[in-house]
């Protein structure tokens, strides 16, 4: 008998991480945070300040951005992700005024006065662009952001993911974001014994962006209790597709059953709530108790108007601790420096362009 067979499950969570899609979507005014004038007026300040200078983007720091008014919104923001409902939607930021250089730096430098840049991908990319290259992910080492496929629900690898929409899809393209606590809650309600499956160690292929000295795979449960905090680490695509690989273990019946489970729960209408993106848009999303998917699109056929976002990674201070076994895909559990791909020859840029 499996150790998780038997395993008392954590009581259900009750603070504001759990919820139902169903709900807010009812009260958009209680999760859109509209920018006001002040705030995007000292932000394009501080930002062009430090543009005068000439120096790369690599070189800014949190000290070229902060001021009261900036610290006390994203102050705000990160308290809602960390011990609050999980997710950020602001509005408002007048990127059709501003050059790709200066919306590259606003929003490197908002992701400086919430945490610490992550590298998205083995090319070391701090500043990530979700854009698609006409790719497909039948290429084991193509990320799906670089395509028009639906993601499905999944976390990144990092305490918080940020996106700020540039260009909208022609149809398609939406935002979904589902509460992993409230899916822990019904499991434990109507399925704990597939529950309880889901605390195991599952294999999770690193799509060939891996680590000196690590295996093509990592193994980890999708549930993790640890230090009085409940969190979630979950890829479906990338547990399927480590089937490919020679080592990882095959799952068993059970298994498979409690990820259909997961999945439906979060795919049910009444539990996710979907967000349009609007230019200008930004998201940000507590990846230990929210999983995020982008729906299918088909996008405009001018470059110049093809769908794009731009994406942040990011370690937050203050927030929670994490078992060892997350070191296999952070790299390290130390809060505020971890989590990010980092492999052989990993060199840490923040392009302007998709690349």
């Amino acid at each position: 008998m499996s150790k998780t067979a038997t395993l008392a499950l954590p009581e259900p969570i009750t603070d504001a991480s759990a919820w139902r899609g169903a709900d807010l979507q009812q009260h958009p005014e209680s999760w859109i945070d509209p920018l006001d004038e002040s705030f995007i007026t000292v932000l394009s300040d501080r930002i062009d300040g430090f543009l005068a200078s000439d120096k790369p983007l690599t070189a800014m720091v949190r000290g070229d951005v902060e001021h009261p008014v900036l610290m006390a919104r994203t102050r705000d923001w990160c308290s809602t992700l960390l011990s609050g409902r999980g997710f950020v939607l602001a509005r408002g930021l007048p990127i059709h005024d501003w050059d790709m250089r200066k919306i590259a730096a606003v929003w490197y430098g908002l992701g400086l006065l919430m945490g610490a840049p992550r590298s998205q991908n083995a090319q070391g990319h701090l500043l990530g662009h979700v854009r698609d290259l006409g790719l497909s992910t039948h290429d084991p080492k193509v990320r799906i952001y670089q395509t028009t496929e639906r993601q499905t629900f999944h976390t990144d690898s990092c305490d918080a993911v940020g996106l700020l929409c540039l260009k909208t899809a022609r149809t398609g393209g939406e935002s979904a974001i589902v509460s992993s606590m409230q899916i822990y809650n019904e499991m434990y309600r109507d399925s704990p014994e597939l529950l309880r499956a889901l605390f195991n160690s599952f294999p999770t292929d690193r799509r060939g962006e891996i680590p000196p000295g690590k295996k093509a795979w990592f193994d980890i449960p999708v549930f993790n209790h640890h230090a009085g905090h409940l969190s979630v680490i979950y890829a479906r695509r990338y547990i399927i597709s480590s089937a490919r690989l020679e080592g990882p273990r095959r799952l068993s019946d059970l298994e498979v059953a409690a990820l259909d489970r997961f999945d439906a729960l979060a795919n049910d209408p009444a539990m996710h709530l979907k967000m349009e993106f609007r230019p200008g848009d930004i998201q940000f999303v507590h990846n230990h108790t929210i999983l995020h998917d982008r729906l299918a699109y088909e996008d405009w056929p001018e470059p110049e108007r093809k769908r794009h976002l731009l994406r942040l990674w990011l370690a937050i201070p203050g927030a929670r601790p994490l078992p060892d076994v997350y070191a296999e895909r952070y790299g390290s559990t130390t809060i505020g420096d971890r989590g990010g791909i980092l492999v052989d020859g990993t060199r840490l840029t923040v392009p302007l362009e998709a690349v």
